[in-house]
């Protein structure tokens, strides 16, 4: 049960804690949690035979070694693990920075369960999937209004995944006007997402990185400094992930072009410009969203995401295959690309989660997202004035208004107190709540980000100031507090330089598990040589 607690208006938490071992210790040999019907005596009489009907590259060799656990066990084992994970539906989720943890409208979760949407298949006949191909369409005319661009796929899994598609585009298409060997150079910016560089280094671009100017925008002095015969294009996001908007962003992109390059656009931070800016009048030749962020669809461990990747004109052709397009009241797959970049991911995107997108755009309607946009901006700057007011915090670089997010910093906490910021991540979980550091590298010392959205009321956003406020108080006053928090939650502090960083203790699936922990049971496998039979 939760309360609040009205003395200093933060939230008294106990979550239930379990000594609950991983799935693969729980096996017990011979349980049994389904019991498996007769092999077709078809198919059976086939194998005996060595006629089978199976191709023998699909027969198993030996025995699956999965854990054999009951049912119940199963069921109460996930559901302890339940309790003892907080998520956007039980706390306010303002901690969970560009990761944008909104409010998902549960109508939604409703349609994409219904049997229709959840027996479709991506390999059925286009004939039988006419309705679905219509909402990929009808949302990519969605994204072409909200964007400016004039083309989308959905099949990138990710906003990195986009990012890579982007940069294949970009080589390709210098490729295709003879220049892919002398364009090798990718200018983005220090407080871009770091997938930026990295998904562009990967297509065997040099990363030219810009960094701030004396007021802490990106500096323009040094962009035409840097474009050159070389430049193949420029990436960057905007809103930064730091919550600062470059309102000269169009100056970047016309020098850009007018060295040659392309400019492409991380709109994962898009939650405060919704309705009033676009990428098409910013100068943008691609862009994409996170429909798994912005547009109110579940993260879920990257697994069902989508990052929507939109074109200009003139690099539809070189969009991953297939796209859909709508001709004579009939909706098709068109893999008729001609410079096409190839598939970037299975299949064509994640039906369900353009679903939800869809429902989520069409309920809101124009003026909805610009009041998502307007309600995003306000409640961030309300949390920037209280956060800033808070002893030992502040807000590196630009000084004044910001977007949907800001990236704070505990370094003045940390040097009066030794108080870091992953001691106020643990000691945040004992009120029940969510809160986020920075990706690496950690260009804001001791920082934490906070993206509160339009999702959260007034209260919402006080109860969460007020947590922060206890904690600063806390280690000025009693900094053990802190340091050895959680007193509360199911959390721990992790030793990070121990198995985070060693490969070699990695053990992520149930073979790796076998071949290189200890097993608490006999296991009938043996190593032989490298791999496990």
């Amino acid at each position: 049960m939760q309360r609040i607690n009205r003395t200093n208006k933060t939230r008294d938490f106990h979550q239930a804690k379990w000594n609950e071992p991983i799935i693969f210790e729980l096996h017990q040999p011979g349980e049994k949690g389904v019991e498996l019907p007769p092999v077709n005596k078809e198919v059976a009489l086939a194998v005996g035979d060595g006629i089978s009907v199976i191709p023998e590259v699909m027969q198993r060799k030996g025995r699956l070694g999965l854990p054999e656990i009951g049912q119940a066990r199963v069921l109460r084992h996930y559901l302890r693990l339940s309790q003892e994970t907080l998520g956007s539906d039980f706390n306010v989720e303002i901690g969970q920075g560009t990761c944008t943890m909104k409010y998902i409208p549960k109508i939604n979760e409703l349609l994409i369960r219904d049997p229709k949407m959840m027996e479709l298949h991506p390999l059925q006949n286009e004939e039988t999937v006419q309705g679905m191909l219509e909402i990929f369409h009808k949302l990519d005319l969605c994204m072409r209004e909200i964007s400016g661009m004039d083309y989308f796929s959905f099949q990138p899994g990710s906003g990195t995944q986009a990012l890579f598609a982007m940069a294949s585009i970009v080589r390709k298409y210098h490729e295709s006007r003879g220049e892919g060997d002398q364009r090798n150079e990718i200018i983005t910016t220090i407080f871009s997402h770091p997938s930026q560089a990295a998904t562009a280094a990967v297509k065997g671009y040099k990363i030219i990185t810009l960094h701030p100017d004396e007021d802490g925008f990106p500096d323009i002095e040094k962009l035409k400094a840097a474009v050159s015969e070389r430049t193949a294009g420029f990436v960057v996001a905007n809103p930064e992930d730091t919550g600062i908007f470059n309102p000269r962003i169009k100056e970047f992109t016309d020098i850009v072009h007018q060295a040659g390059g392309l400019c492409f656009y991380d709109q994962a931070n898009a939650n405060g410009l919704l309705g009033f800016t676009r990428a098409k009048e910013a100068g943008f030749d691609m862009c994409f969203f996170n429909l798994h962020k912005t547009f109110a669809a579940p993260h879920m461990c990257g697994g069902p995401a989508t990052g929507a990747l939109g074109v200009i004109t003139k690099l539809k052709e070189f969009l991953p295959a297939p796209i859909v397009e709508h001709k004579d009241g009939k909706y098709s797959l068109q893999y008729d690309l001609k410079q096409s970049i190839g598939k970037v991911r299975s299949f064509h995107g994640v039906a369900q989660t353009v679903l939800r997108a869809y429902a989520w755009i069409r309920a809101l309607g124009a003026e909805g997202l610009k009041e998502v946009a307007k309600i995003a901006v306000l409640n961030n700057n309300y949390m920037y004035h209280k956060v800033l007011a808070i002893r030992g915090a502040s807000a590196p670089y630009v000084k004044g208004h910001r977007l949907e997010q800001v990236r704070y910093s505990w370094e003045q906490m940390t040097k009066e107190t030794g108080v870091t910021t992953e001691d106020v991540t643990r000691r945040m979980t004992d009120f029940g709540l969510h809160y986020w550091t920075s990706h690496h590298p950690y260009i804001v010392k001791q920082p934490f980000t906070l993206e509160p959205t339009e999702s959260y009321s007034k209260e919402d956003l006080d109860e969460y100031i007020h947590a922060l406020e206890q904690i600063s108080k806390e280690a000025y006053e009693n900094p053990e507090i802190v340091k050895t928090a959680p007193h509360n939650s199911t959390i721990h502090k992790m030793d990070e330089q121990d198995f985070l960083d060693h490969p070699d203790k990695w053990c992520i699936t149930w073979r790796s598990y076998l071949r290189k922990a200890e097993a608490p049971w006999s296991s009938p496998y043996k190593l032989e040589g490298p791999r496990l039979r």
